[in-house]
């Protein structure tokens, strides 16, 4: 880890999975269609055009402008399986509650990420939780709850697919985060996993801390020389911050 010290930060960007929830991507997104699908036949839904009609509608939000997401989503759903928004959003919803809250009980949180959070609330700081914001605010606090942060209302601001109109790694998505915490780029620490989706937000003048537990690294990014390290390593990083101004 970098030991040099940060400018003086008000905001606190958290990214959330293979940042504060342990969390391997592919086998979730696996285990996450696969429960989808026999909850839609279960309802009496042909599995394989709502899976489809959802991998399109995800796919459809990652963009670097437009609509809400959560509007993208929609309209590709609805063209591809023939089923309104107004039929199946409730269902989705439930599968969210049910079913997807259950991968949960494979998940053992890492106990630093909730220290750290808590830490940052104490001092002080506004908390972003800058997760990819494709799913709706009921996964996004499922998956919080996995992390072992059972109260979502200690971050400030949760982007969601209804919240937001953009995606990672691109500007906009940075750009109205920064200008929803009334602050400069610069007073900002991006925390997250991915050199190219969470690192992104430094070409907008934002620090980053970047945790290694779960890294991804699509683009091969030397971060020797920025801050960087386990959750442990964020801990103890973040006890040497000063209260918030």
């Amino acid at each position: 880890m970098s030991p040099s010290q940060p400018t003086t930060y008000k905001t606190i960007f958290f990214d959330l999975d293979g940042t504060l929830l342990p969390l391997d991507m592919d086998a979730f997104l696996h285990e996450y269609f696969a429960r989808l699908g026999k909850f839609a036949g279960e309802r009496g839904y042909d599995s394989e055009r709502i899976l489809h009609a959802v991998n399109e509608g995800v796919h459809s939000m990652i963009k670097p402008e437009g609509p809400m997401n959560d509007v993208c989503f929609w309209e590709t759903f609805e063209r591809l399986s023939g089923i309104s928004r107004a039929e199946m959003e409730p269902l989705l919803l439930e599968f969210y509650r049910t079913s997807f809250d259950e991968i949960g009980n494979s998940i053992t949180p890492d106990p630093n990420a909730a220290a750290v959070v808590k830490e940052l609330k104490d001092k002080g700081y506004q908390l972003f939780l800058t997760t990819m914001p494709l799913f709706p605010r009921i996964a996004v606090e499922a998956r919080l709850r996995w992390a072992g942060i059972d109260d979502a209302s200690v971050f400030d601001r949760i982007t969601t697919y209804d919240n937001s109109h953009a995606t990672k790694p691109f500007p906009l998505y940075y750009e109205e985060n920064i200008a929803l915490a009334q602050g400069e780029g610069s007073e900002i620490l991006m925390v997250g996993n991915n050199t190219q989706e969470d690192l992104a937000c430094c070409a907008l003048g934002a620090d980053a801390f970047l945790v290694t537990d779960w890294l991804l690294d699509p683009i091969n990014f030397d971060y020797s020389e920025m801050k960087h390290g386990s959750l442990a390593d964020l801990l103890e990083f973040v006890k040497t911050l000063p209260e918030c101004e």
